[in-house]
């Protein structure tokens, strides 16, 4: 069974600030559209937008921010195909930084990244100052045609935002794939930073190449 959120918890939802996915639905979502039904003994989070760690406020929540899966999929995807990954309009998008957005077959210990938005991540281009106005909330992208089959992948978004507190944001979607007949896929592993036991990437300050390695140089691949 999947629901649509009335509005009186949508706009609980929307209080706060930052930005999160709203389609498809991930984890416990208070403000997704076409979510699964919760699983037992969760509830919904009405603080979405919010970073799972800052390093300023010292505050931390796992990665995936809910660790526990929907219990159907919110989504079920052909490798190959495109794909669009909306946004939560009420956002608060720090002068833009760097997502990626990963996928998982391991229940989500190890995500490779299947798109890549660097240094301008929710705007057209680089911005004359500090920004909180978002100007891109949708993106579409093709999958990797050798991602493998899976009625239990993790989907995943990141971003390291470039202005303001140094915080990491994840949230993650459980997700179908199908139409593949590859049985491995290998790419780049998902940056981690402003966490706990990873790099801490500084402001920008205007310098939209600050961490940029651990983007484009200074990682590993993972299959």
């Amino acid at each position: 069974m999947k629901f649509f959120l009335a509005s009186t918890v949508l706009l609980a939802g929307l209080a706060a600030g930052h930005i999160s996915i709203i389609s498809p639905c991930p984890r416990y979502s208070s403000v997704g559209t076409d979510c699964p039904a919760l699983p037992a003994g969760q509830s919904l989070d009405t603080n979405m937008n919010a970073p799972i760690s800052s390093v300023t406020l010292g505050t931390t929540q796992p990665l995936c921010k809910h660790t526990v899966p929907w219990p159907t999929p919110a989504a079920t995807w052909t490798a190959g195909e495109s794909v669009t990954i909306k946004f939560n309009p009420n956002a608060a998008i720090h002068s833009g930084g760097d997502m990626e957005f990963s996928i998982s077959y391991d229940g989500g210990k190890t995500f490779a990244v299947v798109y890549q938005v660097l240094r301008y991540a929710f705007l057209n281009g680089k911005p004359s100052g500090d920004t909180n106005t978002a100007q891109v909330l949708d993106y579409t992208f093709t999958l990797p045609k050798e991602l493998p089959n899976s009625d239990s992948a993790v989907f995943a978004w990141t971003w390291v935002n470039a202005s303001g507190n140094r915080e990491f944001y994840m949230n993650c979607v459980d997700v179908k794939i199908t139409g593949s007949s590859s049985s491995s896929y290998t790419a780049k592993e998902v940056t981690i930073a402003n966490y706990p036991g990873y790099p801490t990437i500084a402001e920008f300050n205007g310098d939209y190449d600050t961490g940029i390695q651990y983007y484009t140089t200074d990682y590993k691949n993972v299959t």
